[in-house]
C-alpha cells in the first residue's frame, strides 16, 4: 500500500515528567524521560523509533495511546485531539488505537483460552453477538496464520512466535487503523522474528495499518520502516526517510548507532561500541545531550542546545550544531 500524504497522527511538544520521591540523604528530582517530541505519522506509514535503552522510546508510544498520561503537550489522532477527551470518549476512540507488547507471554492472560482473549476486546466494546464474535475469531485466527482448533488451548501450549501472532490478533480484532508495536518481535529468535515482522508488513498491507514501530534494533528498523525517528536522552536527534538515515546520517549519535551495529558483510570493519555510558536521566547534560559521549563536541555543544534543522533531503532534520560531520 502506497503511503498516504495525510498525517493520521500529529504528536507536539510532548513531554513527559516523573517525580521521584525524596529519601534521607537525597532530594526529589524530577526525570523528564519524553522532553519536547514532535512527529507526524501518514495514513499507511511505519514510523521506526529508535535509540538505546532508557531513551524514552516506550514512554512515547504510551503517551500517544493515553496509557500514560502527558505531562504537556499535544496528540491529535486523525483531527481529535486525544488529551481533550473524557474516559468514555476515550474508549470509543481506543477501537482505532491498538498496541503490541514486546513479551507475548506477559501481555496473555494465563487463566483464559486464545479464544477468550482474541473476542475479550469484542465483547468489551459490545461488538456483535456470539456468534458474529466467532465468525469473526476464526478470521482473526486465520489471518495470523494460526488454526480455528488453536482457540481452546492457552498461551503456555505455543512457542513464542505463536503467542506474539495472538497478540496480533488480539490487536487486529477491533480493526484498528493505529498501532504502537512496541518491541513486537525482539524477544523472538531471529528467523521467527522475520516471519513476525513479514506478518506486520502484509497486515499493513492488507488492512491499510499505520505504525509506530519502536526497536532498538536497527537491523529490524531498516527492515520494516519508511521512515526513521532517532531519540537519545528524552529528545529527538534526527529523524529522516530509512534511506537518508542509514545511509547519510547526519547526527553523531546516529552514526554511532550505525557503527555499533554488527554487519552482516565480513569484510567491514566499523563496528564499534558507543564510547562511555548514557547519562542519568534525572540530570542530563547542559546544552547538546550526547556531548559527553561526542567525538566532535565543542564549547557550543556543552552550552547551547541544538535545534532540529533541514539537512539534505527533505524531511531529514537533525538535532546538532554540526550535522554531517561524523561519517559512517
Amino acid at each position: 500500500m502506497a503511503v498516504d500524504n495525510t498525517s493520521l497522527l500529529q504528536v507536539e511538544g510532548l513531554e513527559k515528567r516523573f517525580d521521584t520521591g525524596g529519601g534521607l540523604f537525597s532530594k526529589a528530582r524530577s526525570v523528564r524521560a519524553v522532553d519536547g517530541v514532535s512527529f507526524t505519522i501518514g495514513a499507511g506509514e511505519t514510523l521506526g523509533l529508535v535509540g538505546e535503552s532508557g531513551c524514552g522510546k516506550t514512554t512515547v508510544g504510551r503517551l500517544v495511546l493515553r496509557l500514560v498520561e502527558p505531562t504537556s503537550g499535544k496528540v491529535e489522532f486523525d483531527g481529535t485531539d486525544l488529551l481533550s477527551l473524557d474516559a468514555m470518549q476515550m474508549r470509543t476512540t481506543r477501537r482505532d488505537l491498538q498496541i503490541i507488547f514486546q513479551d507475548p507471554l506477559g501481555a496473555l492472560n494465563p487463566r483464559m483460552s486464545v479464544g477468550e482473549l482474541i473476542m475479550e476486546p469484542l465483547m468489551i466494546h459490545g461488538v456483535g453477538d456470539a456468534v458474529s464474535r466467532q465468525q469473526r475469531l476464526g478470521e482473526l485466527l486465520d489471518l495470523v496464520g494460526l488454526a480455528s482448533y488453536h482457540a481452546g488451548r492457552f498461551a503456555h501450549e505455543f512457542s513464542g512466535g505463536q503467542r506474539q501472532r495472538i497478540c496480533i490478533a488480539r490487536a487486529l480484532a477491533l480493526n484498528p487503523r493505529f498501532i504502537v508495536c512496541d518491541e513486537a518481535a525482539s524477544a523472538l529468535d531471529v528467523s521467527i522474528q522475520a516471519q513476525i515482522l513479514n506478518l506486520l508488513q502484509d497486515l499493513k498491507k492488507e488492512l491499510g495499518l499505520t505504525y509506530l514501530f519502536i526497536s532498538h534494533d536497527l537491523g529490524v528498523i531498516r527492515h520494516i520502516s519508511d521512515r526513521v525517528m532517532v531519540m537519545y536522552l528524552g529528545k529527538v536527534v534526527e529523524t529522516g526517510s530509512r534511506k537518508a538515515i542509514f545511509d547519510t546520517p547526519a547526527h553523531p549519535y546516529t552514526v554511532a548507532l550505525l557503527r555499533s551495529a554488527p554487519s552482516r558483510n565480513s569484510g567491514k570493519t566499523r563496528y564499534s561500541a558507543i564510547k562511555g555510558d548514557l547519562p542519568s536521566p534525572s540530570s542530563p547534560p547542559s546544552g547538546c545531550r550526547f556531548h559527553t559521549r561526542c567525538p566532535i563536541a565543542s564549547d557550543i555543544c556543552r552550552t547551547k542546545p541544538p535545534a532540529l534543522v533541514p539537512v539534505g533531503d527533505q524531511g531529514h532534520q537533525a538535532a546538532c550544531h554540526f550535522p554531517g560531520s561524523v561519517t559512517v
